[in-house]
């Protein structure tokens, strides 16, 4: 894997499934993005409310601090919903991929209720998620996958594309 890959898409999509199977798969380090939110952050998704550009801002700097130190065999998971963020991103790692998991809003809200107890995210931010995407189909350096596909497949698929872009 030469280049570095962001696994985005909205909360419950698998971001971190996926990003972990691709990491181990590819002997690629794992970036959880989750991991680098402050703890207001934290607690503003908690209590179910919606993250500010200006929120984010300190998120994405580090994000984008962690590609810049290593610009090639990274897997970054990182909802990454909005082309400025993205491009913040590929600003750090000009050579930086993305792949998008798609899913709809029901089984994105069923997955997150079926993790209420464990996981910071409240269900409360689903339609919130979907409101702030800006689909990255189309842009340069993109994969789109379906979310619901076993991790298996996903993660085959996924190496098998970044195969193809690396020989590029």
């Amino acid at each position: 894997m030469e280049h570095s890959v962001v696994v985005m898409g909205v909360a419950g999509c698998g971001k971190s499934s996926l990003g972990a199977a691709l990491a181990q798969a590819e002997g690629a380090l794992l970036i959880e993005g989750d991991e680098h939110h402050s703890a207001a952050n934290l607690e503003k998704m908690r209590q179910g409310i919606a993250l500010s550009d200006a929120d984010r801002e300190g998120w994405l700097d580090a994000l984008a601090t962690e590609l810049h130190a290593r610009p090639r065999h990274v897997v970054l998971t990182c909802s990454a919903l909005k082309r400025a963020y993205r491009d913040r991103l590929r600003a750090a790692a000009p050579e930086l991929r993305f792949v998008f998991m798609q899913i709809d809003p029901a089984a994105a809200r069923a997955r997150i209720e079926a993790r209420r107890d464990s996981h910071f995210f409240s269900p409360a931010l689903v339609d919130s998620q979907f409101a702030t995407l800006e689909s990255p189909v189309g842009e340069a350096g993109v994969l789109r996958v379906d979310a619901l596909a076993p991790l298996q497949q996903l993660q085959a698929e996924v190496s098998a594309w970044l195969g193809r872009e690396d020989r590029r």
